[in-house]
């Protein structure tokens, strides 16, 4: 049974309440019994489904749209202060929650699971939801984007397991106190909040020491900056270390990753004893976030055999290499990949899965300071691909930096070899693709903005 609502989240307000987050703990809030509204900046799926559980949404930003009973403003990093609904709630003297301290609230009493790493959290939460779920254990979820299969980023559930995704972006998965925390990959992002990787190991070294007494850290034994961080976090007493990856001496260890076209079959070694399964989705990298699922769950008590087997009903997350369609021999697929290291894995999954097709790219830059610091080796994981379209830089949050434009992208992919284009107008993008495209080619529409939204706009030209 799920513990009681807190009274400062019966009639909470959300400021941006359609983000991928914060529509989430909206959800699940609403499934429990509260009063929930918000505001979003334009309509979406999103509205819908959270109208359809009794939330109220407003479309735009609007004093008024404030009630004067809400027991407090949810608000995420990404809102700026001079938003009207957050002067309003000064005014009226309604307290203002962080949206990482209303997911601490909805985890409190439940054994929870946090998913952490600079990439990869949405789909290894997803496969942990999706599982546990398969296996009749009804979680609650929390995640940064819509499961394939149910529609839906979070849900409440009745049993006594929480699976959420932390979010290091601002330093808020500081906030949570798992039973199991999951540790895929440390890098340098988000550049705004971090200026060095002293800060990110520190800030991950926090969210490490917040695991419960006799608690369980699942980290990555291959990449350099989770391995750096196992180093720093050994001496903890009371925190169990669970290390997975291809490493010989990794506690769970990833014997062999066989590509099956778009799925994969990955064979661990545990516990001395070997097991197989499929993941749904291809690259050794989402391998990998499988075996990391896995090892989180038998962290938990769960019978690896049973979980293995649970983990082969994943069929993946919207924008995580999801197909989007066929039309005239061409397959649009899209991708989520805004990061360097991100870019490079979900290329070479498409690389492998299509050995005898060409791969076309449109890629679209997120954020100002992400491409102002790691523009060139965004320009270098291009060179995967056999043509690329680069638009301009989505912005989100940011203000424009003097001088930092997608050319700083396109210049790196150039000098690579690649063969990129520059497409300012996005909405020519399917008129520019229907002209390279030729049947049984592979197009990859990719980054964390709206460039997803032209994956049906490039199947309905490509159709025509």
């Amino acid at each position: 049974m799920a513990p009681a609502i807190p009274t400062a989240m019966e009639r909470p307000h959300f400021i941006g309440i359609g983000g991928a987050g914060m529509s989430g703990i909206a959800k699940i809030l609403a499934q429990r019994g509260a009063k929930v509204a918000g505001s979003d900046a334009k309509e979406s799926g999103t509205a819908e489904a959270l109208r359809a559980l009794g939330a109220t949404v407003h479309i735009g930003h609007a004093a008024d749209h404030l009630a004067v009973d809400a027991s407090c403003v949810v608000v995420s990093s990404a809102i700026r202060a001079d938003n009207p609904e957050l002067a309003r709630a000064a005014e009226l003297s309604i307290p203002v929650v962080h949206r990482s301290d209303a997911l601490a609230s909805l985890m409190g009493g439940l054994r929870a699971i946090a998913v952490a790493g600079t990439h990869g959290k949405t789909t290894t939460t997803s496969m942990l939801a999706v599982a546990l779920t398969e296996l009749g254990l009804d979680p609650s979820y929390a995640i940064g984007g819509d499961l394939a299969g149910p529609g839906t980023n979070a849900r409440h559930g009745e049993g006594d397991i929480f699976v959420a995704e932390a979010d290091e972006s601002d330093r808020s998965f500081q906030k949570y106190d798992p039973e199991v925390a999951i540790v895929l990959n440390v890098e340098l992002d988000h550049h705004a909040n971090y200026a060095s990787m002293d800060e990110i190991y520190d800030s991950f070294e926090t969210f490490v020491g917040k695991v419960v007494p006799g608690g369980t850290l699942v980290v990555a034994a291959d990449q350099p900056g989770a391995a750096e961080l196992t180093r720093r976090v050994r001496d903890l007493s009371s925190l169990k270390v669970v290390t997975y990856g291809e490493d010989p001496e990794a506690d769970v260890r990833v014997h062999k990753v066989t590509p099956r076209g778009l799925t994969s079959e990955v064979t661990v070694l545990l516990g001395g004893k070997f097991l197989t399964f499929t993941v749904s989705v291809p690259g050794r990298h989402y391998a990998h976030n499988a075996v990391a699922a896995l090892a989180a769950g038998v962290a938990l008590g769960i019978p690896a055999h049973n979980l293995a087997s649970a983990l082969g009903k994943y069929t993946g997350v919207k924008r995580r290499l999801q197909l989007k369609g066929e039309a005239a021999g061409v397959q649009v697929i899209d991708s989520y990949a805004h990061h360097p290291t991100e870019m490079t894995a979900d290329l070479e999954a498409m690389r492998s899965a299509a050995t005898d097709s060409r791969l076309l790219v449109v890629f679209q830059p997120h954020l100002f300071s992400r491409t102002q610091e790691l523009g060139a080796e965004m320009g270098r994981a291009l060179a995967l691909a056999d043509a690329s379209v680069v638009l301009d830089i989505y912005p989100a949050r940011e203000d424009p930096i003097p001088g930092i434009t997608s050319t700083l992208i396109i210049d790196a992919a150039q000098a690579a070899g690649a063969d990129v284009t520059a497409v300012h107008d996005k909405a020519t993008v399917p008129d520019v693709i229907a002209g390279m495209a030729r049947p049984g080619d592979l197009v990859l529409t990719m980054g964390a903005g709206d460039v997803t939204d032209l994956g049906p706009e490039i199947l309905a030209r490509l159709s025509n």
